[in-house]
Parts: structure tokens; sequence; C-alpha cells
């Protein structure tokens, strides 16, 4: 064993995190390849949370002892496995709920008030008075909220300051400011905008289906900010282009990054790629916790924040 202790971080894009490990660590890449002369070295895995774990590497890793999840969510991390091997996964809960409810707020003006089609009209040189958009207002607008959990609550919070009535359905009935569905099926047929905010578990999969696309209908818009995965991306599609479903608003994607090609025939879409949490504060919150359970489950205390 090395006297400092290694981890090994995943996914690429996390890779300014070695610069902030480093001090304390000595890190491995995964993406440069498996670190098959480090195995009995390394003791934490960091990971990007809607990843599914390599198994198979884990298992060959005989002194892994955290995995270290950087994100909130961690749909992609079996953890009835990992409890099963003992293995204890962290992550990043309660630091960018406010940051994805304000891009869903962003993305339900900005679909309903077409801002990023006035933008391209403006500088193409199409805008002329006779051509002005009327647009809807968001006032008196029903916004369904699939999932009642930080983000949830949040965007509920800023859709009643604009003035829309809120509703939402989850799997469990809880206590809320805000009156709950009897069924997922009845909050899209009561709804002009149906935001996704639920946990991607595997029972979510797919949840967003072409019969609640269709019961959204042709004024409706769906707003993701949950996991693509969520999503019967293309039930999704052919409802867009049919007309059944009028607008949707997307953060997320089944396969990330999406092919753009996807997407260039797709009318009333509006997408962005993933950002809905990616802000300054946000990614800090999320670095402090990965850095506090590290040093925590190193020091054999306490993890700071466990996935229960």
């Amino acid at each position: 064993m090395t006297q400092r202790p290694a981890v090994l971080i995943m996914q690429r894009h996390l890779a300014p995190l070695s610069g902030f490990l480093e001090s304390a660590y000595d890190v491995y890449r995964f993406w440069e390849g498996p670190p098959v002369e480090a195995a009995h070295d390394i003791r934490a895995m960091v990971v990007a949370g809607e990843y599914p774990l390599d198994k198979t590497l884990i298992e060959q890793l005989p002194n892994l002892g955290l995995i270290a999840c950087f994100t909130s969510g961690y749909d992609g991390i079996d953890i009835e496995w990992c409890r099963a091997r003992g293995l204890p996964v962290t992550h990043a809960p309660g630091v960018n709920h406010e940051d994805v409810a304000d891009h869903a707020l962003g993305l339900i003006l900005a679909a309903r008030r077409q801002i990023a089609s006035g933008d391209r009209q403006v500088r193409s040189g199409e805008w002329t008075i006779e051509t002005r958009t009327i647009t809807a207002s968001l006032g008196g607008q029903k916004l369904g909220i699939v999932g009642l959990g930080h983000i949830g609550k949040a965007v509920a919070r800023r859709a009643e300051a604009f003035r829309m009535a809120v509703s939402w359905w989850g799997p469990r009935p809880h206590d809320a400011e805000w009156p709950r569905a009897e069924a997922l099926l009845a909050l899209a047929k009561a709804s002009d905008i149906l935001v996704v905010a639920c946990k991607a578990d595997e029972t979510n999969i797919g949840l967003i289906s072409r019969e609640i696309l269709d019961a959204l209908g042709p004024d409706g818009l769906l707003v993701n900010v949950s996991r693509g995965q969520v999503v019967d991306e293309d039930a999704l599609i052919a409802a867009l282009k049919s007309g059944a479903l009028g607008q949707a608003a997307l953060d997320v994607f089944v396969t990330e990054p999406t092919d753009p090609a996807r997407w260039a025939d797709v009318p009333n879409a509006l997408l962005t790629p993933h950002t809905g949490g990616a802000t300054t504060a946000g990614v800090q919150g999320m670095l402090v916790l990965l850095i506090e359970n590290l040093q925590a489950h190193f020091a054999g205390q306490p993890l700071r924040t466990p996935v229960a």
C-alpha cells in the first residue's frame, strides 16, 4: 500500500477534481487506462451518479472502501449491490436544487414566451411590426410537478410567484402546501405545464409515457430537469412531430451528450445541455461534501452525507 490513500476518478468530465484532491491523495483517472498497477492501493472511487457502476472493475479493487458520488443523484449506482459488499456510498444532497428549480422556471419562460425563437427572429432580420409574436401569459397556467422533493418544492414556490396554480403527484403522499393528484395520468390531464423533477430510480424509467404525453395534450408543455430516462424519448419526439404534445423543454436526455441529428426536425423543442445544477455555487457545494466525505472515510469517522 502507498503511504497516501489512493482514489480513482471514473468519468472524464470530473477531471477538474484532480487538482483539489492531489494534495491529500494519490489520484488515478480511469480514462487514462485501468489502474492495474494500483489495484491494491485504491481505497475510494469518485463517480458521477448518473453513470452505471463498473462492477467488474470494483471487484478487482480489493481495498476499495467507498463510492463517493460527486452529484446529488445516484441513479446509476446499484445501492443494494454496494450494501451487500459492505461498500458505503456518499452523495451531495441539498446543494443545487434551488439552481435546478431556477433552470426549470427559465425553461418554462423561454418556451411559453418563445424567448429563444424571438432571439433568432431578431438576429435573422425576420422581425417586422406585422409579424410580432403573441404568447401566452404564465398567470393562471396550471403547473403539475412530478416528484415533490427538494427540486419539486422549489419549483412550486417559484411557480406560485409567477401566478401559476400548482399541484403535484408522487408515489408516496406526504404533507405539502399544494394538492396531490390521485394519479400521474390525472395530473397530466389537469396540467398546462408538467415539470418532471422525480428521482430516476428503476421504477421511474419511462414514467412519462405516450399516454401521459397525450394527456398533457397539444397545448401542453413538458419540462424535464430530472433524468432523460424518466421520459420515453421516442414517444416524446413522435408526440412533438405529430402535434399531440404542444412543447417540450429539456435539460436532460437518455444519452448524453444527445445526438443533435435526433432533434434537427423536432418542432417546439427547447434544449439545454444538462446545465440545470451546474452553477458555481452548486459545484462548490458538491466539492465541499466530496472532500468532507473522503476525509471522514479515511479518518474512520461517520460519513458526512451517506446514501440512506
